[in-house]
């Protein structure tokens, strides 16, 4: 799914928009049992709770596409044969409403999801008659189809800490007691996925809070589908790989050109406006190296380690591999964050035998919020 389906999507969780009616779901212990199953029907909760409900779910379609929402593919024997995609088949089916796949997804849940404290497991479904757009960018009447889909959300439950609360019809203080707080949701998914604009039973989008973090257990057994490195990790294997490869060529000008050419893919293709996410894959990269003058052995030596720790065959988004925001040159004493578009005032040089980073500073430089100046 691409960002305008996901934002398409998102909007629904609105009580003047969706076709939510009833949200499903059970409270996990750190025991990993089941303290209680709950089924509430969203009309008659208060406003402000069944909006605050569908703003918890809305979360899991949150985040950035390839770091925190990524695309889980079903095989077509999966789609065939597979008891997992059966499962979610039932579940998206019945609307929730069958008892025993409900409750079958919850025990592959709990058996698996390493994940300590308390959670929160919820469950909504939703059909959205999608509107048929005409050239002119006008919503027609009729719609085109029929999104019939479910989103799974889990949500880790923690205890508030106890404060001191002004109560203004008393006009008095008192203490807060400490209670259990549904916190926002740390993994979940939608199914099918929203794929132009219509469902794709062939996939469905995993959203994971933490991009160090992508609980490898829980799309096995929901999806038993492999997920890609989370994207912190990837950018540190992707930064590993570099470093080591290119060995004794890495310079400080190596790495600000794979820097700003990758950079630079991110921004045209983001002018672009193109509607499915960018990816480079190795060959790209390859490239990249070979444009910064390195020699053939170092490129060679960087592509096998690339198939090593990546998959000779593995895509991956470049927003993962570099920070857009700032460079960061760093020593065991010293560590410097540098404006990316700026990395032409930072060298190294060595000088009288001892190496040196120099940075050209004109003016406000600050040492502890205290501007000084350089004579």
């Amino acid at each position: 799914m691409n960002e305008k389906e996901i934002a398409e999507i998102r909007r629904r969780f609105r009580p003047d928009k969706s076709n939510i009616t009833r949200i499903r779901g059970c409270y996990v212990n750190d025991q990993r049992e089941i303290v209680s199953e709950f089924s509430q029907p969203l009309g008659l909760m208060p406003q402000e709770e069944s909006e605050e409900l569908l703003a918890i779910l809305k979360k899991t379609l949150s985040g950035t596409v390839g770091k925190n929402l990524i695309d889980i593919e079903f095989a077509t024997r999966q789609v065939l044969e597979g008891e997992e995609h059966k499962l979610l088949m039932a579940l998206r089916e019945s609307a929730l409403k069958d008892d025993a796949a409900v409750r079958e997804f919850y025990g592959r849940i709990i058996e698996t999801l390493g994940m300590e404290g308390n959670y929160l497991i919820l469950l909504a479904s939703d059909q959205y008659d999608i509107p048929f757009y005409a050239k002119d960018g006008e919503a027609q009447e009729n719609s085109s189809e029929v999104y019939s889909y479910f989103l799974c959300s889990i949500c880790p439950v923690k205890p508030r800490k106890p404060a001191l609360g002004y109560y203004v019809s008393e006009n008095t203080f008192r203490n807060i007691t400490a209670d259990w707080v549904v916190s926002p949701p740390e993994l979940g998914f939608l199914f099918p996925a929203f794929d132009d604009r219509s469902a794709n039973i062939y996939s469905a989008l995993y959203y994971s809070r933490n991009i160090e973090e992508n609980h490898a257990e829980f799309v096995d057994t929901v999806f038993k589908s492999e997920i890609p490195m989370p994207a912190a990790v990837q950018k540190e294997t992707f930064q590993s790989i570099l470093g080591e490869a290119v060995a004794e060529e890495c310079s400080l000008e190596v790495v600000q050109a794979v820097h700003e050419q990758l950079s630079e893919m991110i921004e045209e293709h983001k002018a672009s406006k193109e509607k499915e996410p960018l990816v480079v894959s190795k060959g790209t990269v390859k490239g990249v190296l070979a444009s910064c003058g390195l020699s053939e052995t170092r490129v060679t030596a960087f592509e096998e380690k690339y198939d090593e720790e990546f998959g000779s065959d593995t895509q991956v988004s470049p927003r993962n591999l570099i920070d857009m925001k700032q460079m960061e040159v760093r020593t065991p004493d010293v560590t410097i964050r540098v404006n990316p578009e700026r990395g032409d005032l930072v060298e190294t040089r060595v000088i009288d035998g001892a190496k040196y980073i120099l940075i050209r500073a004109e003016e406000g430089v600050e040492v502890n919020g205290v501007a000084v100046h350089i004579s």
